[in-house]
């Protein structure tokens, strides 16, 4: 099953790879439910996608659907499951101890998809020797020498955003691969590590602006 994700791997583009977990979700009630097959009708009900999209999608993900039953739940959930790589876990250690990454560290879901916190680091010596949701909190001076010694190649930064290109320079340096980076600015990496720049205040726009617009419909 996994071969046929990963020989796919190029042709998913990043609208597909978004919807991905929407399905998956989606798959695993049905499963619990007790449903062996799911069929595309029954899963494009469950969406607000267009029911091209949803049919385009499974196709890419290289599984046959049986006609009048559907696509198996167990082969669909692991074909996801395989191309996003949540059927294994990445160890990482969180940069920034604060309310924002005290809340993804307490996070549940990233560990039952594939990324698990081991620790955190943060400057301020009042969090550094405590624990978040069972994780120790270490100084940053210890940093590159744990990256090393542990082998984690996987590192969220929730730090302010004068700090951030110079911590990630130090991450790069100590040999983490992947950056999730929460800290508002788009930090300059070398090819060989994938970062994704998370920003928050973007979703908050959009929403913000549709429920201004509601609000001006209710008027």
């Amino acid at each position: 099953m996994a071969n046929n994700s990963e020989s796919h791997m190029k042709v998913l583009r990043l609208p597909t790879i978004k919807r991905l977990p929407t399905y998956l979700h989606i798959l695993k009630r049905f499963e619990l439910e007790g449903n062996e097959y799911v069929s595309t009708t029954a899963l494009i009900n469950e969406l607000d996608f267009k029911p091209i999209l949803v049919r385009k999608d499974l196709v890419l993900l290289g599984l046959a659907g049986k006609p009048r039953i559907g696509y198996k739940l167990k082969e669909l959930i692991a074909a996801i499951e395989s191309y996003l790589g949540w059927n294994k876990t990445d160890e990482a250690f969180l940069i920034g101890a604060g309310s924002l990454g005290q809340a993804l560290m307490g996070h549940k879901s990233f560990e039952e998809n594939g990324l698990k916190i081991i620790a955190g680091f943060d400057a301020d010596p009042a969090k550094t020797g405590q624990k978040f949701h069972g994780k120790n909190i270490f100084p940053m001076e210890k940093l590159p020498e744990l990256i090393e010694r542990m082998g984690v190649r996987v590192a969220i930064m929730t730090v302010p955003w004068q700090e951030a290109q110079v911590i990630a320079d130090t991450l790069v340096e100590a040999g983490i691969w992947g950056i999730w980076n929460f800290s508002m600015v788009k930090l300059k990496t070398p090819p060989h590590v994938v970062c994704h720049n998370e920003n928050l205040s973007s979703g908050l726009a959009v929403f913000s602006v549709r429920l201004r617009k509601m609000y001006q419909q209710k008027k």
